[in-house]
């Protein structure tokens, strides 16, 4: 049945009700309404919304709640959904002439397709109304008649009883004219009035188990009576990190893919909030009556929306039910009580919380349910997650109690897809961002190419630089591939045609086909818009040594030599090595003058520095720097992975970048430094030197970062911005050393004199003058074993046992793929030197004073 049957049964110019051209569609969860109508014979319109219409069955006796009782339900012709909210009277003498009035309404759902099941002859359903509720079924008749009969049967759930519709009527509006309606509907009232102290007795019942849970609270350590919020809590929030953490304190969850929602139940109203704030009560009335059913005063509770099993392959299923288009039971998946009848928990162990959240879901029924968790092995909590097709888990320091906003009690490890995309155009920035503010992104689709989704984030300075260079003023208004209609996002969008390749982490597509907060991974210079397959092709999680540069590999010549001959590490594997982290390396030595060590024969044969540019390392840029002597020369600078890997084929093995940009080689915007361990130092006291360190510059308001040298010591790094010129910077480090060796002259020396230096850690400030170089962050090293100087957290120290500890090979290339960069913001840390000697010519301050900083990331010292 469709549209046209209703359009022709009516004349519009007769009667009130909604035309069928000026329809509303779908914008919300799907709908039904049953209502009263007094035709030539009185009987109940059953409607259910399915797409954009309402299906509907006349049910002369109406529902029942009775499951025994089976009501014939005749299907008449589709209505519109606006229908949903008509009343009032229909003309005499027009088709279904009489009074109509509202019953009952609300959402429905249902396990399966919903036109699947009506198409069969039996659709299992649920209503949330205020009157019909549970478990429901449609079952299609085999009794002959002019109109399809079935049967309207009531599910034998909680709801189920002996109650009729015509015992629910003292809300629903009586006909203008009719006693006989009159009496009904008085007749009624009284019946409906016992009901209603019945249900009011059970709540009765309930609410006398509410003195047990404010009990169980409050003999929680940290629990303080205090009245639960008018206003929906300030969510605590996940940081999102490459690997679990490890430790017994460490609670690990599902990391469910749905929408976050607060619930808060203030005098047992219970009322439901978005994560940005908004009331999403109205909308979700089945989590409402889940939620009421826990018999509470008043709580707030934690929590996830979710469709099907939370899955990442479910998500759509939840946008689309919230759309209406489809019609999927939802579950509120709770995993934090933060109040319960007049406790807070916000001071309480978050296992604690959970205990007793556990408690109160003991027998939660339908549309809630409990997230549960494990403690200990994260790593295996979040491959069993990924492999029962969860986007990954939430690690929860298990002893920290509940705090607002984003920080490392909560971290989330999450598997990502990612894809390769044609650039097809951008769209104009906003703020601070020059050249484009995101990037535009196409997909082969037959013989053409389909937009995407466009990708803003993922970007480093230089990266953005390049970008712009490539990008210039190209483009016109006009779509260069297919794209969706009436997308206003893209109305100020410059086009063109497939231009390079990007690879793009995501968390799969919505229902729109776009992408889901995608991430750009890196600039695929070793690809061409004709390498780009007509189906999609993803790597899930997969570690980089398995999604290797195949065009990168395929121009290095001599693959197979070997340049770490006690480790067979071939010319191969470092050109792999470096593809797969030219993510990370290209920030650390991009438009930095560079020093490279370069190994022809491995790193068994002749082995040798360069800085200055000469034959042999064709593709990498340089950039004229004035010497100590007033003469200039062209020194090394690369600004792409293109120049990285054309060093790697020069048999290019380490990088050494100056701590300042090519641009401005007179200013440092980094310093160094290098614990190297004389003779008879153990490991013990360089990690206790490098946390010596960090303490003093805290002293000073200033912040540091952490990595591994890839020889016997640490390196100390200092990120400054602005940046210092080189006269203040180098007596500043030298200074530093200098304490250090008078306040412990048996553990520390400033001077490189090795006669000194047994016993000693020599704590070398030298890499901090104009010209000096100091190892790049994810640089191999040209040692044996392939050592690598890797960034390091400042809590793993302790789990670190030599500075070359990391050494080239899968455990590293996975440690890499499941970590976020250490050093991630260490460019955006604001903070200045103070000046120890004169004045400070960029106006940084006087001698002695105070640093100022503005910090973007702050850790504890350890």
């Amino acid at each position: 049945m469709t549209l046209t049957e209703y359009a022709r049964k009516r004349r519009f110019d007769k009667t009130r009700e909604p035309s069928a051209s000026g329809r509303k569609s779908a914008s919300g969860r799907p709908i039904f309404v049953v209502q009263l109508h007094h035709a030539s014979h009185r009987h109940y319109d059953f409607r259910l919304q399915v797409g954009d219409t309402l299906r509907s069955w006349a049910v002369p006796k109406g529902p029942s709640f009775d499951p025994s009782v089976k009501r014939l339900a005749a299907e008449v012709e589709d209505h519109p959904i606006d229908y949903a909210a008509f009343e009032g009277e229909i003309p005499a003498g027009e088709y279904g002439g009489g009074h109509v009035a509202r019953f009952d309404g609300g959402i429905w759902s249902t396990s399966g397709d919903a036109r699947e099941q009506l198409e069969k002859g039996h659709l299992r359903f649920e209503l949330f109304g205020d009157k019909l509720k549970g478990g429901w079924h449609l079952i299609r008749s085999g009794r002959a008649s002019s109109k399809p009969q079935w049967l309207l049967i009531k599910d034998k759930d909680r709801h189920a009883g002996a109650l009729e519709a015509d015992d629910l009527l003292s809300d629903v509006s009586p006909p203008l004219r009719g006693a006989g309606a009159r009496a009904t509907s008085a007749k009624v009232g009284k019946r409906s009035a016992s009901t209603r102290a019945a249900v009011e007795s059970k709540g009765e019942r309930r609410s006398a188990g509410r003195d047990q849970w404010a009990k169980k609270a409050c003999a929680l350590r940290g629990a303080e009576k205090r009245a639960v919020p008018a206003e929906p809590p300030a969510l605590q929030l996940a940081t999102a990190v490459a690997a679990p953490p490890r430790g017994e304190h460490w609670v690990h969850e599902i990391k469910w893919d749905g929408y976050r929602i607060a619930a808060m139940i203030e005098e047992g109203r219970v009322r439901l909030w978005s994560r940005n704030g908004i009331e999403w009560t109205a909308k979700l009335p089945d989590i409402v009556d889940a939620l009421s059913r826990l018999g509470l005063r008043d709580a707030a509770i934690d929590g996830e929306l979710i469709a099907g099993r939370g899955g990442r392959k479910d998500f759509p299923l939840l946008q689309s039910t919230l759309s209406g288009d489809r019609h999927a039971p939802l579950v509120y998946v709770a995993f934090d009580l933060l109040h319960v009848d007049g406790v807070s928990l916000a001071r309480v162990a978050l296992t604690e919380r959970k205990v007793l959240l556990a408690a109160l879901l003991a027998a939660p029924g339908d549309h809630i349910a409990l997230s549960t968790h494990s403690t200990g092995d994260g790593a295996a909590a979040f491959d069993a997650a990924v492999g029962e097709g969860f986007e990954g888990i939430v690690s929860k320091r298990g002893d920290a109690g509940y705090r607002a906003g984003r920080g490392k009690d909560w971290l989330k490890i999450r598997t990502l897809d990612t894809e390769e995309f044609a650039v097809v155009g951008y769209t104009p920035p906003k703020g601070r961002r020059e050249g484009f503010g995101s990037l535009l992104l196409a997909r082969r689709e037959g013989s053409g190419w389909a937009y995407a989704g466009k990708v803003g984030t993922g970007f480093s300075d230089a990266l953005l630089k390049d970008l712009r260079r490539r990008i210039d003023t190209a483009g016109t208004k006009i779509p260069s591939v297919r794209v969706p209609a009436n997308d206003t996002d893209l109305r100020l969008a410059k086009w063109f045609e497939p231009r390079f390749v990007v690879e793009v982490a995501s968390r799969g597509v919505g229902t729109n086909g776009l992408l889901r907060q995608p991430s750009l991974k890196a600039v695929r210079l070793d690809k061409t818009i004709a390498d780009l397959p007509s189906n999609r092709t993803k790597t899930v999680n997969q570690p980089p040594e398995t999604q290797r540069r195949k065009k990168a590999g395929s121009s290095i010549s001599s693959p197979t030599k070997v340049l770490f001959p006690g480790d067979g590490v071939t010319k191969q594997d470092v050109a792999d090595y470096y593809a797969a982290v030219m993510p990370r390396l290209l920030p650390e030595i991009v438009d930095r003058p560079l020093s490279v060590i370069r190994c022809p024969g491995g790193i068994e044969g002749s082995c040798f520095f360069q800085k200055h540019h000469s034959a042999g390392v064709e593709g990498v840029d340089v950039v004229q720097i004035e010497e100590k002597d007033g003469a200039s020369d062209d020194y090394l600078v690369v600004r792409d992975a293109a120049a990285v890997m054309a060093l790697v084929q020069a048999n290019t093995l380490e990088f050494h970048p100056w701590g300042a940009k090519a641009g401005v080689p007179d200013r440092a915007d980094r310093l160094v430094f290098d614990l190297d361990p004389g003779p008879g130092v153990a490991w013990t006291e360089v990690r206790a030197a490098a946390r010596l360190i960090r303490r003093l510059l805290a002293v000073i308001d200033i912040e540091c970062f952490l990595r591994t040298s890839g020889g016997k010591g640490l390196h100390v790094v200092v990120p400054l911005q602005p940046t210092v010129a080189w006269d203040i910077a180098k007596p500043f480090a030298h200074a530093f050393a200098e304490s250090m060796a008078r306040l412990h002259p048996d553990r520390f020396v400033a001077t490189s004199t090795k006669s000194r230096r047994n016993g000693r850690i020599f704590v070398d400030y030298l890499r901090n003058g104009r010209g000096a170089t100091s190892v790049a962050s994810y640089s191999l090293r040209a040692r044996p074993g392939a050592p690598v100087a890797m960034p390091i957290e400042w809590d793993e120290l302790s789990r670190v046992g030599s500075g070359d500890a990391f050494v080239l090979g899968a455990p590293l290339l996975r440690r890499i793929a499941r970590r976020a960069d250490p050093w991630d913001g260490i460019d955006k840390i604001k903070q200045r030197l103070p000046t120890i000697a004169g004045s400070d010519p960029a106006g940084n301050g006087a001698r002695g004073t105070a640093p100022t900083k503005t910090p973007t990331r702050k850790k504890p010292l350890s």
